[in-house]
C-alpha cells in the first residue's frame, strides 16, 4: 500500500518513550473526538492518530476518480494505490495524497455526505485498518480517534474512551467548524447528514459503531473541549502513572 509515514526520532532523555502506549477515542460525528486527541497527545507527550480522516480521504479517492462510493473493492483498489501519507513533521500531521495537503478539503459537505458509505466497505475498511496498524508499529505511543479503534483496532489498548453528546450538540458544533472555515452553513442540512451518518455507521455489518467493552465514557454535552482533555488526562494519569512520556516532546 502506498500510504506512508515517517518515524521521527525522540530525544534520548523521554524517559518512557519507546514504551508502546495506544489510548483509543470512539464515538459519533460530532462528539469532538478529534480536538480532544490531539489534546491529548499534547498533554501527554504522545502522538496522534486521526483515522476518521482517513475515510475522508477516501471519499475525496471517490469523488476525484468518479467512483461510487458503494463500490467498496473498486475504491479499495484505488485507496491501496493511492499516494496516502501523514506529514508526521507537523503537529498535528496534516494528511495529504501525494504533494496535496487534503486536511481542509476532507471536511468539506460533499465529502461529508459520502463518508460513511465509504466507511461502510468491508474491502475499503480492511485497507485502512491495516494501514492504521501498521502506522502503530512506527508510532508505538499514539491517541487515535475514530468509530473502531478500541472496539476492531486496538482491542488490547490500555485505555479506551468513548464520547457522546446529543445530535443537536453535535450538529452546533459541526455548523461552528464550517463557519470559522468560510463554508456554507445550512443547520438542517447539518442535522441530516450527522443523523445518516449516526444510522449507517452503527448498522454497518464491519466495524460499526459501537461502545467498546471496558471502554470509559465521555459525555461531552456541557463540556469544552479543555475540560474533557483535563478529565481524559487525569484518567490516564491515574490508572496509567508510569506510562505516559513528556508533555510535548513531540514538536518538531
Amino acid at each position: 500500500m502506498a500510504i506512508s509515514s515517517t518515524i521521527r526520532t525522540m530525544p534520548a532523555d523521554c524517559d518512557h518513550d519507546h514504551t508502546p502506549l495506544i489510548i483509543t477515542i470512539d464515538g459519533p460525528a460530532g462528539t469532538g473526538k478529534s480536538t480532544v486527541a490531539h489534546g491529548l497527545a499534547e498533554r501527554l507527550g504522545l502522538e496522534y492518530l486521526d483515522t476518521g480522516a482517513m475515510y475522508r480521504a477516501a471519499a475525496v479517492i471517490a469523488l476525484d476518480q468518479n467512483l461510487d462510493p458503494a463500490d467498496g473493492e473498486a475504491l479499495a483498489e484505488a485507496v491501496a494505490g493511492a499516494e496516502m501519507r501523514f506529514h508526521w513533521a507537523e503537529n498535528p500531521p496534516p494528511l495529504m495524497l501525494g504533494e496535496r495537503d487534503i486536511s481542509d478539503r476532507i471536511r468539506d459537505m460533499d465529502v461529508s455526505a459520502i463518508v460513511s458509505i465509504v466507511a461502510a466497505q468491508p474491502a475499503v475498511r480492511r485497507v485502512l485498518v491495516q494501514e492504521q496498524r501498521r502506522i502503530a508499529s512506527g508510532h508505538p505511543r499514539l491517541v487515535t480517534e475514530g468509530r473502531d479503534q478500541g472496539s476492531v483496532v486496538f482491542p488490547d489498548a490500555p485505555l479506551r474512551f468513548y464520547l457522546d453528546a446529543d445530535v443537536s450538540v453535535r450538529a452546533e458544533r459541526r455548523m461552528k467548524q464550517l463557519a470559522e472555515a468560510g463554508k456554507p452553513v445550512d443547520r438542517a442540512h447539518v442535522m441530516r447528514d450527522i443523523r445518516k451518518r449516526d444510522r449507517i455507521d452503527s448498522t454497518r455489518e464491519d466495524g460499526p459503531l459501537t461502545r467498546p467493552d471496558g471502554a470509559i465514557d465521555i459525555d461531552t454535552n456541557h463540556r469544552t473541549a479543555e475540560e474533557v482533555v483535563d478529565l481524559m488526562e487525569s484518567i490516564v494519569r491515574e490508572n496509567l502513572p508510569d506510562a505516559t512520556g513528556h508533555p510535548s516532546r513531540i514538536r518538531p
